[in-house]
């Protein structure tokens, strides 16, 4: 079957559809049936992900601030909720080159970026326990269905979601398994799909969203998981760094390391780079390799082994980035909006917390008897929680960093959290990360050691650690709008920087007779959406594949 041909879609209705199971769509979840029990308003609540499992996409360092948790499920820790290792070292270091360090003394630290109270965690188990809770309340999860696209009524409001067709080729013909997606119908739809999120994204560009907001910014975060030597494990210490190796980059660019002590002898270590640099040499993958040579973290990885890895692009713009978050019938959320805090270096609990105010919005709209309205008390509700507060407080720390670089940056976020007074200006960065690379030919060439299998590794057989499958037979999920610009434009200009900023092996240049061809591994791909925000040429839109492909994080 052809699949231009009209495929009926069976519908199913609820009164409100969630997008993706992370920290944000699943605590909306569950306030929407908290509030349902409390009210005596029955309602039904349905939400989708497009992992194999509640928890399989989920990654994060992650250092885990309970303040959300503590309002949404008040008795957490006596229900088993997996937030049991709490922070008893806190240690930030800045790395002066391969071998010495310089460890930063907490009077210097601002204050929101102590972690006393907060607990070293798995992210991803942290959901599954949500996701429980959420199925216990009365919530229909369906893991494994990718929303796939947005459905409008008449009027233009949303009206929900359509998940993906199964059993597609890559030839866009029908496979004997073919079965077509379902129509997920609701009077309000919540999209909280994470960090440039596929459908977030398109209603962002359809209705304008950040036309009074400052320019977004990104991180890509690459984390690996470590059992390590019993004698070296100190349970909740947890240790950042700046510094080495991105300040001595040729053109530079900032960002920062992690290395947290979780509990059974495991270590989360990973290195964070803001897509905004400039030189297109740069290989984020291969600075983390690099980076775990440094001997503050090669002593801690000494006889250990490397159990899992993965990555993720993470919103860094802040509050003034935020887009307008409500349109008629839908409202985003999490990291789909960009709540994250960047000088807490968190944003779980606030994930959390944006999910559950746009969960009282919609209540209060079915409440009242609403479908398909603008439940425009979220963005209110925002303003007057400790939410907006938090991030108000940090809101010029990000835009220091990239103008001023990691010292700069720093110093300018000490003397605004401890002398200035919380001042009312705003700085801005209005320069996408997308337009910051230099051309390949005034940029020095990085050179990157050959990894040696003991703490260095390349990209294949790191992404076999992160258990990432797709079908194969099935359309590309990674679209380019001209196939030509890879080889005809970004080759010559840039060396194309996919075949680097991507820390999955997805992007090769293959150099045939005929000459080079773009070559794109579509089954890598570990969901991270770097192409999609670094490509110099905005020609990658990354799409979801088929339900349940991609990664699956164990404890990440």
């Amino acid at each position: 079957m052809s699949m231009e041909q009209q495929v009926e879609r069976e519908s199913m209705e609820f009164d409100v559809v969630i997008v993706g199971g992370g920290p944000a769509g699943l605590s909306a979840a569950c306030k929407l049936m908290q509030l349902s029990a409390k009210s005596g308003q029955e309602i039904s609540v349905c939400l989708v992900e497009k992992g194999a499992e509640i928890g399989a996409h989920i990654l994060s360092g992650a250092l885990f601030e309970p303040t959300a948790l503590n309002e949404l499920f008040p008795n957490w820790q006596a229900d088993g909720a997996p937030v049991n290792n709490p922070v008893t070292e806190d240690l930030i270091y800045y790395m002066v080159n391969d071998t010495n360090r310089i460890k930063v003394p907490s009077m210097f630290v601002p204050a929101d970026t102590h972690n006393e109270g907060n607990h070293a965690i798995s992210l991803a188990n942290l959901c599954r326990w949500l996701g429980e809770q959420a199925e216990n309340l009365g919530v229909n999860i369906f893991p494994g269905f990718a929303a796939s696209e947005v459905l409008y009524d008449e009027n233009g409001a949303v009206k929900g979601i359509a998940t993906g067709d199964m059993g597609v080729g890559s030839n866009g013909e029908a496979k004997g398994s073919f079965a077509p997606g379902y129509e997920l119908l609701a009077k309000y739809t919540i999209f909280s799909e994470g960090c440039r999120g596929h459908l977030g994204k398109q209603l962002i560009n359809k209705f304008d969203l950040n036309a009074n907001s400052g320019t977004q910014h990104y991180a890509i975060g690459l984390k690996e998981l470590w059992t390590i030597d019993p004698a070296k494990h100190k349970p909740g210490k947890v240790m950042h760094s700046i510094g080495w190796p991105l300040n001595h980059l040729p053109g530079g660019t900032t960002g920062g390391s992690f290395l947290y002590h979780l509990p059974d002898n495991q270590v989360s270590l990973g290195l964070i780079v803001d897509l905004s640099y400039k030189n297109p040499h740069l290989s984020p993958f291969d600075e983390m390799q690099r980076w775990k040579h440094h001997p503050l973290i090669a002593d801690v990885l000494e006889g250990a082994e490397r159990v899992s890895y993965g990555a993720r692009a993470i919103s860094k713009g802040g509050l003034q980035a935020l887009p307008k978050l409500t349109v008629p019938g839908a409202l985003i959320a999490g990291d789909d909006a960009g709540f994250l805090n960047v000088l807490k270096i968190k944003g779980s609990h606030t994930a959390m917390k944006s999910g559950m105010l746009a969960a009282e919005a919609v209540f209060d709209e079915l409440e009242a008897g609403h479908s398909y309205t603008e439940a425009s008390s979220f963005q209110t509700r925002f303003e007057k929680s400790w939410l907006f507060e938090e991030l108000d407080r940090s809101r010029n720390v990000g835009p220091a960093l990239h103008k001023l670089g990691v010292l700069g940056g720093a110093g300018y976020a000490f003397v605004d959290q401890y002398f200035s007074g919380n001042q009312p200006w705003t700085l801005q960065d209005p320069t996408p990360d997308h337009a910051t690379l230099k051309p390949a030919a005034s940029s020095k060439v990085i050179d990157y050691p050959k990894p040696d299998g003991v703490l260095s590794f390349d990209k294949l057989s790191s992404v076999f650690m992160s258990n990432t499958n797709h079908e194969e037979d099935q359309p590309c999920h990674l679209t380019l709008a001209d196939p030509d610009i890879p080889i005809r434009d970004n080759l010559p200009m840039y060396d194309e920087p996919a075949q680097r900023y991507c820390p999955a092996g997805v992007y090769e240049i293959v150099e045939e007779s005929t000459g080079p061809r773009f070559q794109i591994n579509a089954q890598n791909c570990v969901h991270c959406k770097t192409c999609d925000i670094k490509d110099p040429s905005q020609n990658i839109t990354w799409v979801v594949p088929e339900g349940s492909g991609g990664p699956v994080y164990p404890n990440m």
